[in-house]
């Protein structure tokens, strides 16, 4: 083939040479083996880096082995060229027992950390992020390493895109991004995903240094990763890279490449990174024919051990592991104060306490969120800990929530627990992809836990409106791999939030922002934790049974007291996992039940109790499962329509009518 482009060994010796070739060639050589098994449909599925080979090995060698690559699904040279076993990866295209995810997720939805590989998750984006939180673990320890994402230029059309340069410019973390620029996201060519000639133009934007280079050529794009990549370890601080290159096959091989004029694959042919590379090594004298056949014979020969190794594996079979997996082991357990000195306390204050504790505790604990250092917060919490542990832990972040949520599992990879700060809990949804498909999954996907915990301030009744008020713990409800806590009480507060903090498992903890400074009791000065998953008998009784929780807790309390019933009110405090055997023993004893909670009626926490408790225990019920809850409405502003919007009135009606049934 003729030579259609220029390289510059530079230093590089012939034996240097030849393993870069080697590692070009590894990647080639198992696409044509899986593009055949496709075909004969023994796996089911191939996304191609056919062209791109040489930017995944040029990524590779530039980084230090204990350097993390986040890849997309066209690197297959990051996984091989970090040696990987062929029979392992193979397994998992092919959703084996013996793949990095079990059958569970397929291509390259996994990661290894004796690799230093974190894979994608199909949403493209947030892998981003994720990169930003792994710099800013070795930024934090001082490491003096580098971190590299690849990201396509489709991909950079989504939100998370800007979000992560933004974070990882504004704390110049030492991120290397690579946008790998074939022209299409899918089908959609460049022009109808940017009116911009070249990605390197957005670096000045986001204040970091940007630089174009050929993609398909190894070389070239070996010695500029390597030199940014030693640059970056002694002055941390982001770059953008964008490396053009060409997709010589479609986004995935079921989609074909009809859409693709016949000029591009002409161009890519030309610029073709294994056969340029290898004519190049020819005419310089350091690649020979048999060498070439030698070198062949050899990765042949390895990948047919590998398919064999993988062919003959076992296939997953569904059993309790399916369940366990979902969550990091830990064990939740009640740890007592050591001493029995106890303060008033506020549920505000008895968070800040908590947080304050956890950060003596844990050295590498982490707080992020917007306005929480030298403003305190919205609501104050975080008043005072700047000043104790430094902006490095206490960190102010850019109005990013999505970015924020991937930055903390990023940290979470290395080691760090985190804590995010929603200023609002409403202003969740601006992380929710991060939460339900990154977070939640990542354990039973491969194994990796995220010790993260976001604090969630919500409620209504402090008339704040639709945007500021909503409760909206039913959205996470339905997500396994989340924990969800919810405590009434400071006390409560306090050692659940320790628990949550110790928890290695993601954790959303909401704060009822009106209970802040309206509500105080004492709490031990020590630092202690409360079982996450265990309900508490705020009052006991045998005439009925009220199932609750947050805000609920205080609306039954006076209730009850008001119209003198003997009741139970069973406060959950975590919502999940929830207390079942707590709410069961309760119905059997009094055998009436009503679920109370300020979220929506429909839809609620409350309507997933109900039903279980009528599945589970109905011989023991007198009435029917009663609920009750907010108005199916977005939450008002106006007092008055808040007021009638909340269900206090309506639960006092529907407990009357329960007592009475």
């Amino acid at each position: 083939m003729a030579q259609n482009m220029v390289f510059d060994r530079k230093h590089l010796s012939d034996s240097d040479l030849l393993d870069f070739y080697e590692q070009l060639l590894m990647p080639r050589k198992i696409e044509e083996r899986m593009l055949l098994l496709l075909r004969q449909g023994k796996i089911s599925k191939w996304f191609s880096g056919w062209g791109q080979e040489a930017i995944s090995t040029a990524a590779v060698l530039a980084l230090k082995e204990d350097e993390f690559l986040l890849p997309m699904h066209r690197n297959l040279g990051v996984f091989t060229g970090r040696g990987v076993p062929l029979d392992q990866l193979f397994a998992q295209f092919q959703g084996k027992e013996s793949g990095f995810t079990k059958g569970r997720d397929r291509s390259f939805h996994f990661g290894s950390m004796s690799h230093h590989i974190v894979g994608m998750i199909s949403h493209l984006g947030p892998q981003l992020a994720v990169a930003d939180g792994i710099a800013l673990a070795s930024k934090l320890g001082q490491e003096g390493k580098a971190t590299l994402v690849f990201t396509g230029d489709g991909a950079t059309s989504e939100g998370d895109f800007h979000e992560a340069l933004n974070v990882a410019s504004v704390w110049q973390l030492p991120v290397i991004f690579v946008i790998e620029h074939n022209g299409y996201g899918l089908s959609t060519p460049s022009e109808e995903q940017f009116r911009f000639e070249q990605f390197i133009d957005k670096g000045p934007g986001y204040g970091m240094e940007a630089v174009k280079v050929d993609g398909n050529n190894v070389l070239e794009l070996y010695h500029k990763l390597t030199e940014i990549a030693a640059d970056i370890r002694q002055h941390p601080r982001p770059f953008l890279v964008e490396a053009m290159t060409y997709r010589m096959r479609g986004h995935e091989e079921s989609s074909g490449t009809k859409y693709v004029p016949k000029a591009y694959f002409e161009a890519g042919r030309k610029c073709d990174p294994v056969s340029n590379y290898e004519s190049y090594l020819i005419e310089i004298g350091v690649l020979r024919e048999d060498a070439i056949k030698a070198i062949g014979q050899r990765i042949t020969t390895q990948i047919e051990s590998g398919l064999s190794a993988a062919f003959s594996a076992e296939f997953p079979v569904a059993g309790k592991a399916e369940v366990e997996d979902v969550y990091c082991p830990h064990v939740s357990a009640a740890k007592p104060p050591s001493t029995p000195a106890t303060a008033e306390m506020r549920l505000l204050d008895a968070i800040s306490d908590a947080l304050r504790m956890g950060m003596r505790k844990f050295p590498n604990l982490v707080l992020m969120g917007q306005d929480i250092g030298a403003y305190g917060g919205a609501f104050k919490v975080t008043a005072g800990l700047l000043d104790e542990f430094g902006a490095d832990r206490v960190r102010n972040t850019p109005l990013c929530e999505s970015a924020i949520i991937g930055t903390a599992l990023g940290l979470s990879i290395r080691g760090y627990k985190t804590i995010v700060e929603m200023q609002f809990a409403d202003f969740v949804s601006c992380g929710f992809n991060q939460i339900v498909n990154n977070l939640a999954k990542v354990h039973y996907r491969w194994g990796q836990h995220a010790d993260v915990v976001i604090r969630m301030p919500t409620g209504a009744g402090v008339g704040a409106g639709p945007f500021h008020s909503q409760s909206n713990e039913a959205w996470f409800f339905h997500t396994p791999g989340l924990k969800i806590v919810y405590p009434s009480s400071p006390r409560d507060a306090k050692g659940l939030l320790a628990a949550a903090i110790e928890d290695p498992n993601p954790c959303l903890f909401f704060e009822h922002k009106a209970l802040y400074r309206s509500i105080a009791g004492q709490v031990p000065d020590d630092y202690y934790t409360m079982e996450i998953g265990k309900a508490n008998f705020v009052k006991e009784g045998d005439q009925l049974t009220v199932v609750t929780y947050g805000m609920g807790v205080h609306w039954a309390k006076r209730a009850i007291e008001e119209y003198d019933v003997s009741a139970d009110v069973l406060d959950l405090r975590t919502l999940l996992p929830w207390d079942k055997e707590s709410v069961a023993h309760s119905v059997k004893k009094t055998n009436k039940v009503i679920v109370l909670h300020e979220d929506c009626l429909s839809g609620g926490i409350g309507a997933e109790i109900a039903a279980w408790i009528s599945e589970h225990c109905f011989e023991w019920l007198d009435a029917p499962v009663m609920r009750e809850g907010s108005l199916d409405t977005p939450v008002p502003f106006a007092a008055n329509l808040e007021a009638g919007f909340l269900p206090e009135e309506r639960f006092r009606e529907k407990l009357l009518a329960l007592l009475a049934y």
